[in-house]
């Protein structure tokens, strides 16, 4: 089954990626009082860099809605579907906020779609259909390194010989396209700084700098799993590479 959740917000506020980057609060969803639910995936449509005092946040302006995928626990019975969600709108502070909703999925209509910032219930009507998925179509494709067009991520190396440890991340990019690269960890316990351009890259590329910074305590970077996601525009990837 499909739903979405919707957060709307007001001019000159922002919410957090499920990595915040340098500051912030990722949302939290909590389904765990819902009813015949075995699983639910939450989906993050591709994000954007956002200015803060001090650093640089990943997140979403104006409104986002986050995709659901469903997995009933019996198939031939109804879902209910209840969240419990915290997460965190910022202007010039940030404020904490918690949202409940609730609804009921029969499986019949094409979308629903769950609406946190105003607990609105409200099911199969099609111009819902159509912002989700609008939505789904926001959230990156997952590739290999070195895999698609016009956006690609190309390669990923070490630079030792820089001052600090750094990773330099190289990006094919369609032309003209204003790219932005983030970088998480194998987990939320993870800091990586958000990757910054640089110059020097061949014809048709454009790369990208971050330092080997953020690790947990105990946790090794050789051969990490570390997660690059590029958006250019309306196009968005995924790529799991090692830190070999």
């Amino acid at each position: 089954m499909r739903a979405g959740i919707e957060i709307k917000l007001g001019r000159g506020w922002h919410t957090y990626w499920r990595y915040p980057g340098d500051s912030g609060v990722p949302p939290q969803f909590d389904f765990g009082q819902s009813q015949n639910v075995k699983s639910v995936d939450v989906l993050w449509p591709a994000p954007q860099r956002l200015a803060e005092a001090g650093g640089v946040a990943i997140g979403y302006v104006n409104n986002v809605i986050f995709p659901l995928r469903i997995v009933p626990a019996d198939a031939g019975k109804p879902v209910v579907l209840r969240l419990k969600l915290d997460y965190a709108v910022c202007e010039k502070l940030c404020v904490p906020a918690e949202a409940r909703a609730e609804l009921a999925l029969n499986g019949r209509a094409p979308a629903q779609r769950l609406s946190s910032a105003q607990g609105l219930l409200s099911q199969g009507a099609s111009p819902q259909d159509a912002a989700l998925s609008a939505a789904e179509a926001r959230v990156p494709r997952k590739l290999r390194l070195g895999e698609g067009a016009p956006l690609a991520v190309r390669s990923v190396r070490r630079d030792l010989g820089a001052p600090r440890s750094r990773v330099i991340v190289d990006v094919a990019t369609p032309p003209g396209a204003d790219v932005a690269l983030f970088a998480e960890g194998p987990s939320a316990e993870w800091a990586l700084p958000v990757p910054m351009a640089i110059d020097g890259a061949p014809p048709g590329l454009q790369r990208f700098a971050f330092d080997l910074d953020g690790a947990p305590p105990g946790a090794k970077y050789e051969g990490a799993a570390i997660t690059l996601t590029a958006v250019a525009g309306d196009q968005a990837i995924e790529v799991v590479t090692h830190l070999d």
